[in-house]
């Protein structure tokens, strides 16, 4: 068990009429990283953000950006967000055509690099790429929209990734955050650290708790007060 946990509000479910001010609140509020969703109604059926929005909130946080290309195909787009301010790039194994050139473009463009898993995905495509990831991401529902349930069938898949991250790194192999994404609320967040994560994604559960002093502090309290007992007993 891991002894650091990271909050990541995903800018999705933020109020984009004041993006840069949301980005400040929830990391003023005690987040950790700021969750960048991009789709390209391709690969997924919607379209969101691109590099210059992740271009315009860079000045306003030092906080990680973590940038999730739900994008097919996926190359072309990696050095854009790497220029405009991402610190983390991810991608789905599906939307390219070799993933392990795709994890050496991210590093080489500076940033770290991930791996996200759909509820469906087999975990075959770790097999042989380990050693070129920092982030692990697995999506507790299907990609596409915010505001979605879990699927508690992903408890078991991240169990499995931990196990796997676990023997990585016992043999001397690089850390590497295990990232959960889509239905993380209060009420569950303590039962997906106790399967072996360390970083969580919440859109509505967190943009959608202002509290009554207009702040996240509140829910981010909350969510992190779930994990305490997690972190003390690591």
């Amino acid at each position: 068990m891991t002894s650091t946990f990271r909050i990541a509000p995903s800018i999705l479910s933020a109020d984009f009429a004041r993006l840069g001010e949301e980005v400040e609140n929830v990391i003023a509020a005690g987040a950790d990283v700021i969750h960048f969703d991009v789709m390209d109604n391709h690969y997924v059926p919607n379209l969101t953000i691109g590099p210059v929005v992740c271009e315009a909130i860079r000045p306003r946080t030092k906080a990680p950006i973590d940038v999730h290309l739900m994008v097919k195909p996926v190359d072309a787009i990696v050095p854009m967000f790497a220029k405009a301010g991402a610190d983390i790039i991810s991608f789905h194994p599906e939307a390219s055509e070799h993933i392990d050139r795709t994890l050496s473009l991210i590093r080489d463009n500076g940033c770290k690099a991930g791996l996200v898993f759909n509820p469906a995905t087999p975990l075959h495509y770790l097999d042989h790429v380990m050693d070129k990831l920092d982030l692990i991401l697995v999506m507790s529902v299907n990609p596409g929209f915010g505001g979605q349930k879990f699927i508690g069938e992903a408890l078991v898949k991240i169990a499995d990734i931990r196990q796997r991250i676990d023997r990585h790194v016992a043999r001397g192999g690089q850390p590497i955050w295990l990232e959960v994404d889509g239905g993380v609320k209060v009420d569950n967040i303590r039962a997906i650290a106790e399967a072996g994560a360390d970083t969580f994604v919440a859109g509505s559960a967190i943009f959608g708790a202002r509290g009554a002093d207009g702040s996240y502090r509140d829910v981010v309290a909350a969510l992190r007060g779930q994990l305490e007992p997690l972190r003390r007993a690591a």
